[in-house]
């Protein structure tokens, strides 16, 4: 990476934190004005150090409308902002705000599409009142609206957009400056009413100016406002528009093209609009319109703001008071029976604002007569005639009559005119008639003769019983009213006809009596769909309905009015269609399939039972599904061993039975629209889902009182479904592997599984134990359950291993065995049988298979023997009553935790009949046991232990022993070693000797000494007290009775003596010393000042 592309990453970086700091929640003026500085200072060098290097980046680009924008106060203003070179499919946000010329370093925020409080208080109130917001033109688009500037709103608008890339690359805001200036522009007109007559010249002046320093430019228009709709649009006269170009409305084009259209610039700030040639369509209101425009620096226009003028109401009284009347038929020649309609147009101007009365006259006798208000006044010969619905006269526009006749006789024929008369009012107000009348209209009516036609169809030539049978009697060139008959025979048209039902001509419906009973109950119904169409439906058909259907058609004319009022038959025509019923016993079936006989636990399968025919609701089949569970007897099946799942009713309810598969929560059943496919769908199928299951199907037909017969009964194929186990995946690691371990060691032995059959699966863990190599018994040690519990096997009782066995669970799919405290007699192979259960669908659990682990062979022996006691030999030799210094060194131990039994043997070679294998008599000296007891050693000495032993023993640390004989004699010369025994406590705190060692051998000699006087006496106990213990006591004695009596004398002689000043003699008690040793006799001395 080069220098360069370094810059802008470290940039990038700096930006990213600085605008994630500064923007959203610091964003004061100072601030955002410095970042806007960085960011127009450096992203363009970044971005050109970023071609440099030749990285090919999107960068963001915010652009805004180019500014200044000079816009007038109350005007509506309007800046768009675009952002492009983002990541594609967010929605980018949009942040409004202003800098005021009066503050240019501080931002004031005023809208923003993501925030709905951004605005500051300057700006809340007019946000919210919905003066001032953002419309979003698309997701990268949208534009500022304020609908009314002030002059507070002048500044340095910016347009800021959220980064949404997660770094910050290009530019994110963009500003404009908005001017608001203020609103001088006036325009005037006088508010005046003008009435002019039809052909007049029409001169208005408006007066149009404006004090704005900018350059601006005018454009003047003078638009025509229609008095009777004020919603609707103004219609434009004439404009002179900002570019001095004069143009015209469209209907006013050709008019100023011929110059009777003028606009004309008088003065600086007058404009004139003369119509020359007035017409009636220029009356309305005129108002003038002016709007100011100014140029933006794009190059676009912009109104800045636009006034109207008062208005002048304009009255034109036309000229031309002549008028025409024109009566207008679509034919003159009709037959009896058919429409006459006439329509008498009055040709003339502003028809609305005069006054015409029109008459309508028959063969010089009046029909009726209109007056202005609209209110037709009858002839007496039509009276009763438009009461009978058979005359209309109506007025229907403001120049149109109109006079129909229906049902026309042949009496109809003759002359008709419209006379129309106007009544006007002259100027000195009186009232002149003015009449027309208009050409004679010659009517010719022929008598009625029927040529009526009639054809008969079916919706099918065979229908399915309980179907409908529907007929429809078509009859053509039918002029007058018609009535229809409905006739029946048998299919071989050899029976006499027997009428179903009839209409009357006035849509009167009659059922014969043998079909009325039908008819009450709705299964039989007449119509007329129209004038010249009839229909018969036979709902719920029956076999006997099959046979020949006729429709006979009469056409009727009427004759007179009135009382006088008569129908006469004109015509006759009849058509005849067969008609066949099939019963549904004939072509009832069931059948049921699945495709998937054979599913696994948990899968789910569909079974479809499909009925022919399909549905009829007046012949509906009820449907039941049927199962027998799996393991149900062959024999009579088909007779109890079903039961019923759940019925589809003739009324198209569901009815379950008593047995519900899968607890009624995983069974399903639809039906198709038609009703002929019924599905039984099992989701999460077990056990109790297998079996075979039949679908019954019985046929009703729905009788005409409303019961219920039973019509045909259909059983289906049967369909066995079986519900397997899935197949086991169940793998546990085989690894076979030997442990060795010391004694009071743990032992851990892990089972692994490497598969399952689904992540649902429980298992329960068994851990055996196999003693002896060659055994064929493998004992129970442990069980785990699915649910966590434990279960001791028989083994575990036998060997105590209750409290040190310990199993646990580390993942779902590894266990661990541990043996604390191994003792030897816990070797043997240990391995792991893992039992996999799942939950079927009906929440019962079963064990899916079951695999077993490879075999640990775990090996559990004793420490080490690693005993050593130092076998150094050595020479001895003391004096006769000298000590004897024995020792025993222990360099090395099998174990931390041993203990050791030492004994201390010496062997003499002068007894002969205690001699050893070497020759040697053997005897224990001393011995203490590991339990620290003296004598409990493996050998009982000779001598006990005790304040008068001459044994004293020593451990200075715990392998370093020592054995002291005091007074040596020649008795104890010999060949000494020490005996140790190492010994260990097992698991079951018991202690036991590992082995045992000597150490070597120390020859002791003891030299004998010659008889003195010191010898024999310190040898002789007795004449050891004798001479130096006894002679004290009575020494003492003596001198305690020369003290009593020296007291006792001084006494007596205390007053002459003591009063002479002589001293007293005090003889103290005598030193006595003597040696700890018996070889110098003790020594009786006075010491100096021993007597006063």
């Amino acid at each position: 990476m080069g220098i360069a592309e370094r810059d802008i990453g470290l940039y990038e970086a700096s930006a990213a934190a600085t605008r994630l700091t500064l923007k959203p929640s610091l964003k004061s003026g100072a601030l955002n004005s410095a970042w806007a500085q960085l960011e127009r200072c450096l992203l363009p060098s970044v971005k050109a150090n970023r071609t440099a290097v030749g990285v090919a980046v999107a960068q963001r680009v915010v652009t805004v409308q180019e500014g200044p924008l000079i816009r007038t106060e109350g005007s509506h203003v309007t800046i768009w902002c675009n952002v492009t070179g983002y990541k594609e499919g967010v929605e980018q946000d949009f942040e409004w705000s202003v800098y005021l010329p009066s503050v240019p370093d501080r931002e004031i925020r005023i809208v923003s599409t993501a925030q709905p409080n951004y605005a500051y208080a300057i700006y809340a109130q007019r946000v919210n009142g919905k003066e001032i917001y953002v419309e979003r033109l698309s997701g990268d688009s949208a534009v500022l609206h304020i609908t009314k500037a002030q002059a507070k709103d002048q500044g340095l608008f910016e347009c800021y957009t959220p980064n949404t890339d997660g770094r910050y690359l290009g530019s994110y805001s963009a500003r404009t400056n908005l001017t608001v200036v203020a609103d001088s522009l006036t325009v005037t007109a006088p508010a005046q009413t003008l009435s002019k007559v039809e052909g007049d010249t029409l001169q208005l002046t408006c007066e149009v100016s404006r004090t704005t320093v900018q350059h601006t430019h005018l454009s003047v228009g003078w638009y025509l406002r229609s008095p009777e709709d004020a919603t609707a649009s103004p219609q434009e006269l004439v404009t002179l528009s900002r570019d001095f170009v004069l143009r015209s409305g469209g209907p006013y084009r050709q008019r100023m093209a011929a110059g009777d259209l003028r606009l004309d610039k008088t003065s600086a700030t007058s404009y004139r609009l003369t119509i020359h040639k007035l017409q009636p369509v220029d009356q309305g209101l005129l108002y003038c319109q002016a709007a100011e425009w100014i140029q933006d620096t794009d190059g676009s226009w912009f109104a800045m703001t636009r006034k109207q003028s008062d208005k002048t109401q304009l009255r034109i009284q036309p000229t031309d008071r002549d008028f025409s009347i024109q009566v207008s038929t679509e034919r003159r020649s009709f037959t009896a029976g058919e429409s006459l309609e006439l329509r008498c147009a009055i040709e003339a101007q502003n028809v609305p604002e005069r006054f015409f009365s029109v008459s309508w006259v028959f063969s010089s006798s009046p029909v009726a007569v209109v007056g202005p208000s609209a209110v037709p006044l009858l002839g007496p010969d039509y009276v009763a005639r438009e009461a009978a619905g058979q005359m209309t006269v109506r007025k229907e526009g403001p120049n149109v009559h109109l006079l129909k006749l229906q049902h026309l006789h042949p009496e109809d024929a003759g002359k008709y005119i419209c006379r129309v008369t106007e009544r006007e009012k002259t100027p000195t107000g009186d009232f002149i008639d003015r009449s027309k009348r208009s050409r004679n209209v010659q009517i010719t009516v022929q008598p009625l003769k029927s040529n009526i036609t009639v054809a008969l169809s079916s919706n099918s030539s065979e229908v399915l019983e309980g179907d409908v049978i529907q007929l429809t009697c078509f009859v053509h060139a039918a002029t007058g009213p018609l009535s229809a008959t409905w006739l029946w025979t048998d299919k071989q048209a050899t029976g006499p006809a027997q009428e179903v039902a009839s209409v009357d001509r006035d849509g009167t419906v009659w059922h014969s009596p043998h079909y009325s009973e039908r008819a009450s109950y709705g299964e039989i119904r007449v119509e007329k769909v129209r004038g010249d169409a009839f229909t018969l439906s036979l709902y719920n058909a029956l076999p006997g309905d099959e046979g020949q259907y006729r429709c006979t058609v009469t056409e009727w004319l009427q004759t007179g009015a009135g009382l006088e009022l008569n129908w006469e038959k004109i015509g006759e025509k009849s058509a005849t269609k067969a008609a066949a019923v099939k019963t549904v016993e004939s072509s009832f079936m069931v059948s049921a399939s699945s495709r998937t006989p054979s599913i696994n636990f948990g899968d789910s399968f569909d079974l479809l039972c499909l009925v022919k025919p399909r549905h009829n609701p007046r012949v509906p089949a009820s449907v039941t599904w049927r199962f027998m569970p799996a393991g149900t007897g062959a024999d009579g099946t088909e007779q109890g061993g079903f039961k019923e799942l759940v019925t589809f009713t003739r009324e198209g309810t569901l009815q379950w039975g008593e047995t519900l598969l899968g607890l009624g929560t995983r069974t399903t059943v639809d039906r198709s629209h038609s009703n002929t496919n019924f599905r039984l769908s099992v989701t999460r199928a077990g056990r109790r889902e297998a079996g075979k299951y039949q679908c019954t199907a019985i046929l009703w037909r729905k009788n005409h009182d409303s019961s219920w017969s039973r019509v045909a009964n259909r059983t289906s194929n049967l369909l066995g479904i079986s519900v397997l186990q899935p197949e086991s995946k169940l793998r546990v690691q085989k690894t076979n592997q030997s442990q060795v371990y010391l004694e009071n060691s743990r032992v851990r032995i892990n089972c692994s599984i490497s598969s399952q059959t689904s992540q649902d699966s429980q298992h329960a863990v068994l851990w055996y134990v196999r003693r002896a190599a060659g055994s064929e018994t493998d004992e129970l040690l442990l069980r785990i359950e699915r649910s966590g519990a434990f279960e001791y096997g028989a083994y575990a009782d036998e060997e105590r291993l209750r409290r040190r066995v310990q199993a646990e669970r580390l993942s779902p799919r590894l266990y661990v065995l541990t043996l604390n405290k191994a003792e030897s007699s816990d070797s043997g192979t240990y391995y792991c049988l893992v039992e996999e259960w799942l939950r079927d669908p009906d929440g019962d659990w079963y064990r899916l298979s079951r695999d077993s682990s490879g075999f640990t062979q775990v090996l559990v022996r004793q420490p080490e023997v690693r005993l050593q006691v130092e076998e150094l030999d050595s020479n001895v030799t003391v004096e006769e009553s000298d000590a004897i210094q024995l020792g025993c060194s222990i360099p090395s131990q099998s174990s931390r935790d041993s203990r050791f039994s030492v004994s201390w043997y010496v062997e003499h070679e002068d007894d002969e009949d205690q001699l050893d294998e070497e020759g040697r008599k053997r005897e224990c000296v001393f011995s203490i046991g590991h339990d620290a007891v003296f004598g409990n050693g493996n050998c009982s000495p000779r001598e006990g232990v005790g304040p008068n032993s001459r044994l004293q023993f020593g451990r200075m640390t715990s392998d370093q022993y020592s054995l002291t004989i005091q007074g040596a004699r020649p008795t104890d010369a010999g060949r000494y070693y020490c005996h140790v025994e190492e010994w260990l406590l097992n698991p079951r705190n018991a202690w036991y000797r590992l082995t045992t060692n000597n150490s070597g051998v120390t020859t002791v000699n003891v030299v004998q000494q010659e008889s003195t006087i010191q010898s024999v006496v310190c040898s002789n106990t007795s004449l050891f007290y004798f001479i130096f213990f006894y002679p004290f006591p009575i020494f003492g004695i003596l001198l305690i009775a020369v003290l009593i009596v020296r007291y006792k004398s001084r006494s007596h002689s205390k007053s002459q003596e003591g009063k002479n000043g002589a001293p007293l003699l005090w003889i103290k008690e005598p030193h006595l010393s003597y040696s700890p040793t018996c070889l110098d006799p003790p020594a009786l001395s006075l010491h100096p000042g021993s007597v006063d």
